[in-house]
């Protein structure tokens, strides 16, 4: 699917077309840019075993909508929250939201809490996230937008959804210091947040404890933990790739790290300066699909080897 994102909010005419499309089933459409060069397009599909996404702007939201349960992944954007809150209500019958997952504490995946917080039980979220976020609000002047998790965990978290059961794992320092996947154990579906950019450069928080090595590692846990059947949702793709994949999604993440960290340990070791490191820019070789690196990308994997050269 050939999908564009951009930072303009919908109209309350949006609002309720979408949630009236959502009634009949997964839609894709196309909000008006507002000014601007490119428009929003907003997907709500099901997935299996009543397990879905929502993809509008920013970090794809996940859900599960059964007779007795509703639970969202990640928030997004005030905006883009309440179309998919729209779509949750028409699909489940207004039923509460039991649980509003969050991957991590970034504001594309936590700015829309909320619009969900009057209707939803639980916000849960690895025990970094309100932290971080708090940090974050700070430095942004953001402290009276933000809705904080309420219920938070070290390792481990699991929710009842009648038919279905949620987990939510840490499996240590990666996309951030608090990244959790989420397991629909019934539909073996894992949405994995921001641990997966499928083919896209992917964003180093190292302020907020990221660690490419540690990255690589959770990576390979999670792929050897669930079964080549499990279908996984990322928070983000490329232009032209998707936002669900498989296992070997995973592995092809962990090996274009382990290419950043050679090709920048190589460039230290031949005494390249960080301003020469991170200045060459040409594609890192073996994936060709993520055009040239960035300055970003290169600096934070300078930055991790860095003090160990």
């Amino acid at each position: 699917m050939n999908l564009r994102r951009c930072e303009q909010g919908a109209s309350r005419r949006d609002f309720l077309a979408l949630s009236s499309l959502a009634a009949v089933g997964g839609f894709a459409r196309r909000l008006p840019a507002l000014g601007q060069a490119q428009e929003t397009v907003v997907t709500f599909k099901e997935l299996r075993d009543k397990v879905g996404i929502f993809i509008a702007r920013g970090g794809t939201i996940g859900w599960y909508v059964s007779s007795d349960a509703v639970a969202a992944i990640d928030s997004q954007y005030p905006d883009t929250a309440k179309i998919c809150l729209d779509g949750l209500n028409r699909r489940s019958g207004n039923h509460r939201i039991d649980y509003l997952l969050i991957t991590h504490y970034h504001g594309d995946h936590t700015a829309g809490n909320g619009v969900f917080r009057p209707v939803t039980g639980k916000i849960v979220a690895h025990e970094r996230v309100p932290e971080l976020q708090r940090q974050a609000a700070a430095q942004q002047k953001s402290e009276a937008a933000q809705t904080y998790p309420d219920t938070v965990f070290s390792r481990e978290w699991t929710g009842d959804l009648g038919k279905e059961q949620v987990r939510m794992e840490h499996f240590g320092p990666a996309h951030t210091g608090g990244d959790a996947i989420v397991r629909f154990e019934r539909a073996d579906i894992v949405h994995m947040g921001d641990l997966v950019f499928n083919r896209r450069h992917p964003y180093i928080d190292r302020p907020a404890g990221a660690s490419i090595a540690g990255w690589i590692q959770v990576l390979e846990k999670i792929a050897g933990r669930f079964s080549g059947d499990t279908l996984y949702i990322y928070g983000h793709a490329q232009q032209g790739w998707e936002v669900t994949g498989r296992k070997d999604d995973l592995l092809y993440q962990r090996d274009y790290f382990s290419a950043l960290l050679e090709r920048v340990r190589a460039e230290i070791k031949a005494g390249k300066s960080r301003e020469q490191v991170t200045g060459s820019t040409e594609a890192l070789r073996g994936f060709p699909d993520h055009g040239p690196l960035n300055a970003r990308v290169l600096q934070a994997a300078y930055d991790e080897l860095a003090p160990a050269a």
